[in-house]
């Protein structure tokens, strides 16, 4: 009999530090910010499973915002009327520009009406970014990742559900660099993304999550409206940095609890 009660108090204290059910729910005033990267099956033995979720678990987690009525918005729509949203208003990224994006994410986006932001690489195809951040992630899984084409991106943009925002121009580490390189990654990609779509690019995502106050400054210089950042949590839009901006990530490890349970707090446990 001890042994069960000592099982069960493991069990309990262990989906209590997952889950974190004690902690305090965000008012739903403040709009919830998704970050995606793949929308694919996992591979196996593959290091960035994470960023895999899969079309199925991706599709449950869009009809149960549609169904419990979310109101999808762009990040630029976000910005543009924060002082005017409803409760459950929510915004969708995507991070780098993966042909999944337009291959699995826009048919389902489609089927419900959901709004989404990809944060495109200019210069993406064959370039191993992952090991700008750790040298130990050069094991090439990311560069062999199929990215969105031109045209790929021409049919997102026409879907009309979608925002395409800047990622800089390589996905560098933007703390390795001189102010100058900076520069070029970050006023460059603007201006490559509105001259090859003929749009306006006006929300930024830092590689990685890594920035500084300069980084900051180049950013708003450079006449973007808002930047996201991979911290994650949910922010009161209207009392907050639009250049330092909080997100949810959303894993290919999360099941439909998971999700359900990081969007009433910004993170599923005590610190994931």
């Amino acid at each position: 009999m001890e042994l069960i009660i000592i099982l069960l108090l493991i069990i309990f204290i262990y989906y209590s530090i997952r889950y974190a059910w004690w902690t305090k729910t965000v008012d739903l005033s403040s709009p919830r910010i998704l970050m995606y990267h793949m929308i694919s099956e996992h591979k196996k033995g593959a290091k960035f499973n994470g960023l895999r979720v899969s079309p199925l678990e991706f599709e449950k987690q869009i009809k149960f915002l549609y169904d419990n009525n979310w109101t999808f918005l762009t990040m630029s729509e976000l910005i543009l009327n924060k002082d005017n949203l409803t409760d459950k208003s929510i915004a969708i990224t995507f991070d780098d520009g993966y042909e999944d994006n337009y291959i699995n994410a826009l048919p389902i986006l489609k089927k419900y009406n959901a709004k989404a932001t990809i944060y495109l690489v200019v210069d993406r195809h064959d370039r191993e970014w992952s090991s700008k951040r750790k040298k130990k992630n050069s094991n090439g899984e990311l560069k062999r990742e199929k990215k969105l084409s031109d045209n790929q991106v021409l049919e997102l943009i026409d879907s009309g559900i979608i925002e395409i925002g800047s990622h800089t121009m390589t996905h560098d580490n933007l703390s390795t660099l001189s102010k100058k390189e900076k520069e070029k990654e970050i006023i460059n990609s603007k201006l490559n993304i509105e001259k090859n779509f003929n749009i306006k690019c006006n929300s930024f995502c830092y590689p990685f999550g890594i920035y500084d106050d300069e980084d900051i400054n180049i950013v708003k210089k450079t006449n973007y409206l808002n930047a996201t950042t991979t911290k994650k949590g949910i922010d009161d839009i209207k009392n907050t940095n639009l250049f330092e901006l909080k997100r949810i990530t959303i894993s290919g490890k999360d099941n439909l609890l998971a999700f359900k349970i990081k969007l009433k707090r910004g993170l599923r446990g005590i610190s994931k």
